[in-house]
């Protein structure tokens, strides 16, 4: 057995089916993401991959096996998987405008408060150690940063859950060049955290540099997977994701 198959999966998707209505946009994915590692999902616009994550959340219904941390999530809405310790960046951010930069970082924790856990924002330090940024603007309204500090926003806001999961919908999208390089710095960087990381992205060539296993996605197939460096050393991913001529890419 292999090392990536030996231990318990965060996260285990199994022929997984979605689609909207008689229209079937996903067809049977199969995904493993192990603790502690950032895999990717790179592929088109339209490939299926927003719905793939909507699905994993409970918002979309499908036909197969999910299963987080070894058990079927079969039956459970957002909430519940939320509380089981899965949390789910979307492309939006889905911020609070009107409210501070801080109040927002708070609510993140609002699964632990409810459960009554203690020291349930006491990852407000680290969050404001991964974004500075942040902490020099803590009082200030959301609705007032940046794209960039909004995207910074929306990911510090979900680590205040200490998820065993984290699942990120298009994270440079929107972005100028040098915030979507600090970005993927900070993804990079989550591997601290010990946090199992799903990134979807169409910025393959950023994806790849920092995930740890990569799948492509394309008009709702898996096509392709393997140990993100060799994806990128890939003739069909180069040729495709990465922007180099077919004549200059070295045969596999």
């Amino acid at each position: 057995m292999s090392e990536r198959n030996a231990m318990q999966a965060v996260l285990e998707v199994a022929d997984l089916h979605v689609g909207y209505g008689k229209v079937e946009a996903l067809h049977g994915a199969n995904i493993r993401v192990q603790p502690g590692q950032i895999v990717t999902v790179i592929g088109p616009n339209g490939a299926g991959k927003s719905t793939m994550l909507n699905a994993l959340m409970g918002c979309l219904s499908g036909r197969g096996v999910v299963k987080f941390l070894g058990q079927d999530l079969a039956g459970l809405g957002i909430e519940q998987r939320v509380e089981r310790g899965m949390n789910l960046v979307p492309e939006k951010r889905e911020l609070f405008n009107n409210m501070s930069i801080e109040d927002n970082l708070l609510l993140g924790s609002y699964r632990r408060y409810r459960a009554r856990e203690a020291g349930f924002s006491d990852q407000l330090d680290y969050v404001f150690q991964l974004f500075p940024r942040l902490k020099s603007r803590r009082n200030q309204e959301a609705g007032t940063l940046s794209g960039g500090e909004r995207q910074m926003l929306a990911v510090g806001r979900a680590l205040m859950a200490k998820p065993k999961l984290l699942m990120l919908d298009e994270p440079s999208l929107g972005l100028a060049p040098l915030i979507v390089k600090d970005i993927f710095h900070i993804i990079e960087r989550l591997r601290e955290t010990g946090v199992a990381t799903l990134l979807i992205e169409q910025n393959a060539r950023a994806a790849l540099q920092v995930a740890d296993y990569g799948y492509v996605l394309e008009t709702g197939d898996m096509v392709l997977e393997g140990p993100a460096a060799d994806l990128a050393q890939n003739s069909k991913v180069i040729e495709t994701y990465l922007g180099f001529a077919k004549k200059s890419v070295p045969t596999d």
